[in-house]
C-alpha cells in the first residue's frame, strides 16, 4: 500500500498470519510464498500509520510544506517475506508479491515504522544498521535489541522486555507467588525472555521456576501434550507465557483437552489482549488472566477516518492498496472482478467498494482499546518530529560536518537518526515520547485482567500499571477489581513450600529447589519472627532497589536462618521474640533468702538478749568471772557477724559488693581476736595462780585486751582497704551458668585479697584453737578454755567444708553457701561461749554464786 510523498516513510505489518511455502519441483522457476490468514489488527495497524501521516500533511506547524507519504507491506508473519520487503523499502527495488499487488519504482524511504516480530526486527535492524537507516518498532520487545552495538539504527515506542520481565517479577512479589511455571516461544522473543526471566528472578529472589518450557512452532501435538502433561502434574499454580497468539491458540486446545484448571495465567504483551481466546469455552480454563499491556492511548478522529476507507477498483495501478481490497473481501465475503475460478458458481458475491462498514460486525472499527495501535501512532510522530527538526536546522550552525544541515533535496537517513535520539514531544493523550541511550522509550505498561461476566462474555479491564520513576519500576494495582477464576474468589497461592511460621526456620530440600524447604524450629536462644516467603537468595544484591519494594508493597520474606537473641535476651517458647531472661540472685523474696534472713535476725536478736542477760547480770559471779568486758565486745561483735550475712541478700550493687566481704571480714575478725585474746587472758590467769606467775598478769591488763583487739582488727581493715582500692569487687552479670537466665553475683576482683583476708581469719581462729586445747586440762573453774576449744572447733570445721562448697556453687548458691557459713560459725561461737552460761544465770541460779563456783572447784580437788 503506497502513497507518494516529498518524504516516503515505510511500514512492516504483519497483515497475514503466516505464508504458504510452494512446491518445488526444481524443473520450473518456483512461485512466490502466498499470504494467508488476514489479521485484522494488523490491518488496522498499517492504518494506523497512514492516519497518522494524513493527520500530519494536515498539520501546518508541523513539516509545513512538506508532504509524508508511505509504503506498507506485509511481512505475513514470515521472516523471509518481512526482510525482502525492508530490502526494497531501502533501495527501491521492484518486488512482487502473490497479494494481487505489484510495487513498481517506489522510491526509497527515509525511515521505517516496524516490525511486529523482535526474529524480524533482528534480521531487518541488522542490515539497516549497517547504512543507518532509521527503524521505529511498535511491538519488538526483546531486550537484546537494546544493544547500540549491534542495532544502531534501532528505536522502538514499546518497553524492553526487560523492564516487562521486572514488571512480571513484581507482581509475583506482591501476591507471594513464589513457584511458577514459564512458557515461552521458540524464537528471539520468547527464549530472550526467558533469559531475562531467569536472571532477575534468581538476582531479585522472587521465586523460582517450578517448570520451563519452549512452545513448538507448527504442528506438533506431541510436544504440546508432554508441555500441558508437565503443567497438570506441577504444583505451581501460576502459568507465565511469554509467547504469540498462535501459539496459545494451539497450547489452549490441548489444555482444554485434557481439562487443567485452577491455573492462574500471566500474559505478556503479545497475547494479553488476543479476542480470539476470550471464547466462553476457553473462559473456565484462562478466565481470570492477569497480564501486562502496552500503554493504551486515544487517537481523536481515527473511527472516522476508517470509515473513509474506500478499496481500489482498479488492481494494477502503480499506487495502489490492494491491503484494502483484501481487508474488503475478508470483512464482506466478497471478491472483486475477476473473481477466481468457480466462486461466483459456488454462490459467492462479487465486491462493489460501495459496502458499508458501520452494517457488518467487525473488530476494525473498534477504537476502545488502542494499544499496538497508539505505539504506531506515536513512532509516525517521531520520525516526523525528527524530520522537522533537521528541515528547520539553520545554514553553518548544523550538528553535521563543517556545521551543515540537512536538506530536503539531499536527506540523508544517518541524518534523520542523528535527530531521532534526540527527538522530545507529547502526544494529544498526554504522554511524553522520547527515547534513552539504547533507543528504548519511556517505559509504561498497563496491568490487565480477563473478567468473565455473568452472560459469558469477557471483559478486558485494566486493575493498575508499572511505570519507571526515580526510584525504579512502580507497580499500581487495584486488587479489589481483579476477577479471580477460582471458587474463593481470592488470590490463588503458588508455592512449593508454605511459609515457616515464626519460631522456625527454613532448611532446604536435598536435591531440589530454593523454594522448596522444610521449617525447623529455631534452637533455644534464636528467634525469627519474619513472615511470609523470600528466596534463599536474598543474600544476593537485588539490584532493581529492593528497598524500594519494601515501601512500596508488602515484601514476603523467611528466615534462613533463626537470629540470636541479644546478650540481656532469650528466646520465648515459641522462637517468635526475644524477652528479657530471667535474673537470679539470692533475693529477699524466695524462700532461700527469706529462711537466710529469718536466720540471720533470729541469730542478731539472739546476741541481743544474751547481751542484756549478761548487762543485767553484770554483777553476778559468773559473768564477772568471765571477763564481762571481753564478753561485751564478742557478742557485739557476733551480732556484727550476723548482720553482715544480710549483705549477701538482694541484687549486687557496687557499694554491697565493695561491703559484704570487708563486713564479714571485720566482723569475724574482731569476733575471733576477742577470743583470742579471751584464751590468752585465761591462760595467763592460770600461770598467776601458780607460785611466781603472778608477775604475767601485768600483760593482760584491760588496755592491753583492747589494744590487742584493735591492733588485730586494724590489720583486717588494712587488708580489705588494700583489696577494695587495687581491685575492688564488683557486680557482675554471669550468663555462663544458664542460657536463659542472668545471674548476678559479685566478683571478687582480686582472688588474692579474698584468699588473703580469708586466711587472717583462718591464722587467728587457729592460733585461738590452739591455745585454747593447750588450756583444755585446766582445773574445772578455769572451764573457759573448754568452750573456746569447742567453739573454735566448730568454727574452724564451718569454714574448711565452706571452701569446697562455696567453689562448686554456681550463682545465688555461692552467696547461700558463704551466708550459711557466717551464720552457722557465728550461731556454734554464740552457743558454744555462752550457751553454759545463759543455762546457769537463767535456769540454775544456785549455781551462780562464788561460793558455788569456788566449792565445785574445791570438791574436785
Amino acid at each position: 500500500m503506497h502513497k507518494p510523498g516529498d518524504v516516503v516513510l515505510g511500514g512492516l505489518f504483519n497483515i497475514h498470519y503466516t505464508s504458504v511455502f510452494p512446491e518445488l519441483s526444481f524443473t520450473s522457476e518456483p512461485n512466490q510464498r502466498t499470504c494467508q490468514r488476514f489479521v485484522t489488527a494488523g490491518f488496522r495497524y498499517a492504518m494506523t500509520m497512514a492516519f497518522a501521516i494524513d493527520e500530519i500533511n494536515k498539520n501546518s506547524r508541523l513539516l509545513p510544506n512538506v508532504t509524508l507519504g508511505y509504503s506498507l507491506y506485509d511481512s505475513c508473519g514470515t521472516l523471509v517475506i518481512g526482510f525482502r520487503a525492508a530490502l526494497s523499502l531501502a533501495s527501491g527495488r521492484e518486488e512482487q508479491f502473490i497479494l494481487d499487488d505489484t510495487c513498481v519504482g517506489t522510491p526509497p524511504v527515509l525511515g521505517v515504522v516496524g516490525d511486529s516480530s523482535s526474529t524480524r526486527s533482528i534480521a531487518i535492524s541488522t542490515v539497516l544498521g549497517l547504512y543507518r537507516v532509521p527503524m521505529v518498532s511498535y511491538f519488538a520487545t526483546c531486550s537484546c535489541l537494546s544493544d547500540r552495538q549491534r542495532f544502531p539504527s534501532f528505536f522502538r515506542t514499546i518497553p524492553s522486555d526487560a523492564f516487562q520481565v521486572r514488571a512480571m517479577i513484581q507482581i509475583l512479589r506482591h501476591f507471594g507467588w513464589t513457584w511458577t511455571g514459564l512458557l515461552v516461544s521458540d524464537d528471539d522473543y520468547g527464549l530472550h525472555a526467558a533469559h531475562s526471566f531467569q536472571s532477575d528472578m534468581a538476582q531479585s529472589g522472587a521465586g523460582c521456576l517450578a517448570y520451563l518450557e519452549v512452545l513448538p512452532w507448527g504442528n506438533d501435538p506431541a510436544g504440546l501434550r508432554r508441555i500441558v502433561d508437565v503443567m497438570r502434574k506441577s504444583t505451581a499454580r501460576v502459568v507465565i507465557v511469554f509467547a504469540h497468539e498462535n501459539h496459545m491458540i494451539d497450547l489452549m486446545e490441548e489444555v482444554v483437552r485434557q481439562n487443567v484448571t485452577g491455573l492462574q495465567w500471566m500474559a505478556s504483551e503479545a497475547w494479553i489482549a488476543t479476542t480470539v481466546l476470550q471464547t466462553p469455552q476457553l473462559m473456565p480454563y484462562i478466565g481470570g488472566t492477569l497480564g501486562i499491556a502496552i500503554r493504551r492511548g486515544e487517537i481523536p478522529g481515527f473511527r472516522d477516518f476508517l470509515l473513509q476507507i474506500r478499496p481500489a477498483l482498479q488492481h494494477n495501478n502503480s499506487y495502489g492498496n490492494s491491503m484494502v481490497n483484501q481487508f474488503w473481501e475478508y470483512t464482506f465475503q466478497c471478491r472483486f472482478a475477476p473473481p477466481h475460478a468457480g466462486w461466483v458458481e459456488a454462490g459467492g458475491s462479487l465486491c462493489t467498494g460501495q459496502e458499508d462498514l458501520e452494517n457488518v460486525e467487525t473488530e476494525f472499527l473498534d477504537i476502545s482499546n488502542l494499544r499496538p495501535e497508539y505505539n504506531v501512532y506515536k513512532a509516525v510522530y517521531a520520525l516526523a518530529y525528527a524530520l522537522d527538526d533537521m528541515l528547520q536546522c539553520k545554514p553553518g550552525g548544523g550538528p553535521f560536518s563543517g556545521n551543515s544541515c540537512g536538506t530536503l533535496q539531499r536527506l540523508e537517513s544517518w541524518q534523520l537518526m542523528h535527530y531521532l535520539e534526540k527527538v522530545n514531544f507529547t502526544t494529544p493523550f498526554g504522554d511524553q515520547l522520547s527515547f534513552d541511550e539504547n533507543g528504548d522509550a519511556i517505559p509504561i505498561y498497563d496491568v490487565m485482567n480477563w473478567l468473565w461476566l455473568p452472560d459469558g462474555r469477557t471483559k478486558i479491564q485494566n486493575v493498575g500499571e508499572v511505570k519507571e520513576s526515580a526510584k525504579g519500576e512502580e507497580l499500581t494495582l487495584y486488587e479489589d477489581k481483579i476477577f479471580w477464576n477460582s471458587e474463593s474468589k481470592k488470590a490463588p497461592k503458588s508455592v512449593c513450600s508454605e511459609s515457616c511460621p515464626p519460631g522456625t526456620r527454613m532448611a532446604r530440600k536435598k536435591g531440589e529447589s530454593e523454594c522448596c524447604f522444610d521449617c525447623i524450629s529455631c534452637s533455644e536462644g534464636k528467634i525469627s519472627n519474619k513472615t511470609g516467603w523470600y528466596s534463599v537468595l536474598n543474600r544476593a544484591v537485588w539490584r532493581y532497589n529492593l528497598s524500594m519494594y519494601l515501601n512500596t508493597f508488602p515484601v514476603f520474606l523467611d528466615s534462613l536462618d533463626c537470629t540470636n537473641c541479644p546478650e540481656d535476651f532469650w528466646s520465648s517458647p515459641q522462637r517468635d521474640h526475644c524477652v528479657s531472661k530471667k535474673t537470679e540472685f539470692l533475693s529477699y523474696h524466695e524462700p532461700l533468702g527469706i529462711c537466710l534472713t529469718t536466720i540471720s535476725l533470729l541469730g542478731t536478736f539472739t546476741c541481743a538478749v544474751v547481751l542484756w542477760i549478761f548487762i543485767y547480770y553484770h554483777n553476778t559471779p559468773i559473768v564477772r568471772a568471765n571477763n564481762s568486758e571481753l564478753s561485751f565486745q564478742l557478742l557485739l561483735s557476733l551480732k556484727l557477724c550476723f548482720l553482715c550475712s544480710l549483705l549477701f541478700i538482694g541484687r549486687p550493687r557496687l557499694w554491697t559488693c565493695q561491703l559484704r566481704h570487708a563486713a564479714f571480714g571485720i566482723s569475724f575478725v574482731l569476733c575471733v581476736s576477742c577470743i583470742l585474746v579471751k584464751t590468752m587472758v585465761v591462760l595467763a590467769v592460770f600461770k598467776a595462780s601458780t607460785p611466781g606467775g603472778g608477775a604475767s598478769l601485768k600483760w593482760f591488763g584491760a588496755v592491753q585486751q583492747r589494744g590487742t583487739v584493735m591492733v588485730l582488727t586494724s590489720i583486717q581493715a588494712a587488708i580489705c582497704t588494700a583489696w577494695i582500692v587495687s581491685a575492688s569487687p564488683a557486680p557482675h552479670k554471669n550468663t555462663q551458668y544458664h542460657n536463659d537466665k542472668i545471674v548476678y553475683e559479685c566478683v571478687v576482683g582480686s582472688t588474692v585479697g579474698f584468699a588473703v583476708l580469708l586466711g587472717y581469719i583462718g591464722l587467728l581462729a587457729v592460733l585461738s584453737f590452739l591455745l585454747a586445747f593447750l588450756a583444755r586440762n585446766l582445773p574445772d573453774n578455769f572451764n573457759e578454755a573448754k568452750l573456746i576449744t569447742f567453739s573454735m572447733l566448730i568454727f574452724c570445721a564451718v569454714w574448711v567444708a565452706f571452701v569446697p562448697a562455696y567453689v562448686n556453687s554456681p550463682g545465688k548458691y555461692a552467696d547461700a553457701v558463704e551466708v550459711f557459713a557466717i551464720l552457722a560459725s557465728s550461731f556454734g561461737l554464740l552457743l558454744a561461749l555462752f550457751g553454759p552460761k545463759c543455762y546457769i544465770i537463767l535456769l540454775r541460779p544456785e549455781r551462780n554464786t562464788k561460793k558455788a563456783i569456788m566449792g565445785c572447784s574445791i570438791t574436785k580437788t
